[in-house]
Order: C-alpha cells, then sequence, then structure tokens
C-alpha cells in the first residue's frame, strides 16, 4: 500500500505504442494515472540485449524504475514456433533485421514456414512490475495456436495476422480489441499481475 500522491502512477515501459494502447485498454479503468514513455522524453529505450523475454522485461521495468522514479511495468513478447526451433522467439520484434517492419518479420515467419506441416507455435509474454529499488513481481502468459499460411484481417499489430488461436478459428487480427484482449498472451499475464497492482494501489480503490 502506498500512500504519497506522486506514487498513484504507474508507468508502462515501452516506445511501441501499439502496446501501450493494448495494455491501457486491457487495464481499463484501473485507478491509477497511466504514464507512457512519452511522458518522459528523457529516458532513452533499453537495450533489450537478454536471451529470455523475462529477462529483457526485468531489465525494462528496472532500469525504466530507476530513471523515472515512478512504479513501472514492462513487458517483453516472443512468439515460438515449432517447426522453426522456437525461433523467432525473444528476437521476434527484429527477425527481420534490426530496422525492420511488422510486415518485413511477417513475411520472414511466411517465408520459413513454406512447406512445414507442423504449424504450431505459442506467443508467451513476460510482464514485470518494479519499483525504482527493485522488482515486486514477474508473471507470464502464454496463449497455443497455429501459423496460418497467409495473412488474415486487418486489425492488431506484429504478427496477429499469421497466428490462429488455438480453439477460436481466428487471428489475433480478425478479432476485435475487446475479443483479443479476452485471449491474449499479454492479456493473461496483465491479469495474472492484477492483484498484486490492486495491493499496491489499495488506497486508489
Amino acid at each position: 500500500m502506498i500512500t504519497n500522491v506522486w506514487e498513484q502512477k504507474l508507468l508502462i515501459a515501452s516506445h511501441n505504442l501499439d502496446k501501450v494502447k493494448e495494455i491501457r485498454h486491457i487495464l481499463g479503468d484501473f485507478p491509477v494515472q497511466l504514464l507512457s514513455m512519452q511522458d518522459f522524453p528523457d529516458i532513452d529505450p533499453v537495450d533489450e540485449d537478454q536471451d529470455s523475454i523475462t529477462g529483457n522485461a526485468i531489465k525494462k521495468a528496472l532500469e525504466t524504475s530507476w530513471q523515472a522514479g515512478v512504479y513501472t511495468l514492462a513487458d517483453d513478447t516472443g512468439l515460438f514456433i515449432d517447426a522453426l526451433d522456437g525461433a523467432p522467439g525473444v528476437y521476434a520484434a527484429r527477425f527481420a533485421g534490426p530496422d525492420c517492419s511488422y510486415e518485413d518479420n511477417r513475411h520472414k515467419a511466411l517465408h520459413m514456414m513454406t512447406g512445414k506441416e507442423d504449424r504450431n507455435a505459442s506467443f508467451r509474454t513476460a510482464v514485470v512490475l518494479a519499483a525504482p529499488d527493485g522488482v515486486l513481481a514477474i508473471h507470464e502468459g502464454c496463449v497455443k495456436g497455429t501459423i496460418t499460411e497467409t495473412e488474415r484481417g486487418g486489425s492488431g499489430f506484429g504478427y496477429d495476422s499469421i497466428f490462429e488461436v488455438e480453439d477460436t478459428g481466428k487471428t489475433y487480427a480478425e478479432m476485435n480489441d475487446s475479443d483479443k484482449n479476452r485471449c491474449s498472451h499479454r492479456a493473461l499475464a496483465l491479469q495474472s499481475i492484477l492483484p498484486v497492482l490492486q495491493e499496491l494501489f489499495a488506497d486508489s480503490f
């Protein structure tokens, strides 16, 4: 539980505006001031050089919280394709190169999956809550699915249009925001960490 007014804030440690929008939507009416990196223009992006999504999320949360001086929520996501020995995995955001686009990454994944019978894959997200003096909680969410033969759907971002969610018959890009945020890997991770946030910000409820 916290008492200082300045602490009634939670920073989303991401420069990815699509991700920030999705996290805001998932958290909904959470009664604290949600900040983004746009509120801290002097803080440089954290170098995501760890070998796991959890490692990257921990590093982002700790370094950003220490620099910003507020509670910070960071996440990292990986797409793990069985037929590609787990690739792109932790390198999902830069699969096609350091300055690649979402489309570049999807095209590379589909090209590498050409002719593959095993199209099983999983999306995994690690979410870390940190204070300036240390990590408070680590939670993960995982969703299984398959890689499609072609892109499907016009919404979402990242790999959404080539990942069909298990037991839905739809890619994330074929879902509206509400449906996606009920079954996404990021939503599962955030929902699991929500009780920690509620306890931390108990005075706000």
